[in-house]
């Protein structure tokens, strides 16, 4: 298996940088790559190289590189071949996909990066909405305030490194080597059409986020005005509801700008249904990476307001020191849904500041 993945790392015509001559493996990670795309190629093996793993622990699929797939060929040519990589990494905690795997399963519209953390539970595969149905896909890492194992909790942290380029995908790990611990820049921005119901359970979020970031000694802001805004400085910290904000403005949301380590949700139901350059619908995470955010969550199709991540725990874990995938994973209330969370999942610039 690995002679051909060392040959497709050596084709590939992007220069890179020199493998340390003394790697240390990244902690309990594995890496998804498909061969079928340069790009995914590629960037496996930029990203190995940064966070210094070694090629065993690099998983070769062979799937289509359209985003969307069925049910049957992600069994086939995504689980089959990433649980056959963990039979022999009985270790693992954290999988990292790649450009170019394929980010949504035809039926049922359920995240590819999703089922794969959650393989290994009960949980139904079920469209319902129901309390029972909802309460039978809760996240078991969910409000948790601990580092995170497999062992402990039976599941996966999946993370993808994708954006509308090769470019901007690479830059995600570039960012999360360079983030620090900042203390400004954190920013809530409230809608005035999201007040009720479901929504005002996210809305308090916030709140909750920017107060208990000020009590930290952090430097935080909340927008309760009916605008959309966009601060002139660039931010930590971010969550809002894009096109959902009855007075979202497209030229508004261009204008975020994002310190390396900035984490970002935003309150849109089909935030990740593409990373392809794309005109109408909802508002994109893709802009956001493009923007410069090195860590945000988003959603391949409709998941309710019950699934949207909590920035109130988001931030407060962050900060307190966990890494990417293990906050935004601790805000996160479901499993087996809708949910992407893109990013390099080791990155943790307050480790010891929190």
């Amino acid at each position: 298996m690995f002679a051909p993945l060392l040959l497709l790392l050596a084709a590939c015509s992007r220069p890179s940088p020199e493998v340390a001559p003394f790697p240390v493996a990244a902690p309990h990670l594995l890496v998804v790559v498909n061969a079928t795309s340069s790009d995914s190629v590629q960037l496996g093996k930029y990203y190995a190289t940064k966070r210094h793993i070694p090629n065993s622990s690099i998983v070769l699929l062979s799937a289509d590189t359209a985003e969307e797939t069925s049910m049957a060929a992600y069994r086939s040519d995504i689980e089959g071949p990433v649980k056959d990589a963990l039979k022999a990494h009985p270790g693992t905690d954290y999988i990292v996909l790649t450009k170019g795997v394929p980010i949504r399963i035809h039926e049922g519209g359920y995240s590819v990066d999703a089922f794969l953390a959650s393989m290994e539970l009960s949980a139904p595969v079920t469209t319902a909405l129901d309390d029972k149905a909802i309460e039978e896909r809760r996240n078991p890492y969910f409000e948790k305030n601990q580092t995170f194992h497999h062992a402990d909790f039976g599941m996966y942290l999946v993370t993808r490194l994708d954006g509308y380029t090769y470019d901007d995908a690479r830059a995600l790990v570039d960012r999360s080597m360079a983030a620090k611990p900042e203390k400004t820049g954190f920013f809530f921005d409230e809608a005035a059409n999201r007040n009720g119901g479901g929504y005002l359970e996210l809305e308090t979020s916030m709140e909750r986020a920017a107060e208990i970031l000020k009590t930290k000694g952090f430097k935080a802001a909340i927008d309760k005005t009916a605008a959309f805004v966009a601060p002139d400085y660039p931010l930590a910290g971010y969550a809002g509801w894009g096109s959902n904000d009855g007075a979202f403005n497209l030229d508004t949301y261009h204008k975020l700008k994002f310190k390396p380590g900035a984490l970002c949700e935003t309150f849109v139901s089909t935030s990740a249904r593409t990373f392809n350059h794309t005109t109408g619908g909802q508002s994109l995470i893709a802009d956001l990476i493009a923007q410069g955010v090195t860590g945000v969550k988003g959603y391949v199709s409709e998941p309710y307001t019950f699934a949207l991540a909590r920035p109130d725990i988001l931030f407060d874990r962050y900060t307190g020191g966990f890494n990417l995938a293990e906050s935004f994973y601790m805000a996160s209330p479901v499993i087996k849904w809708k949910d992407v969370v893109v990013g390099d999942p080791l990155c943790s610039p307050y480790a010891g500041h929190g």
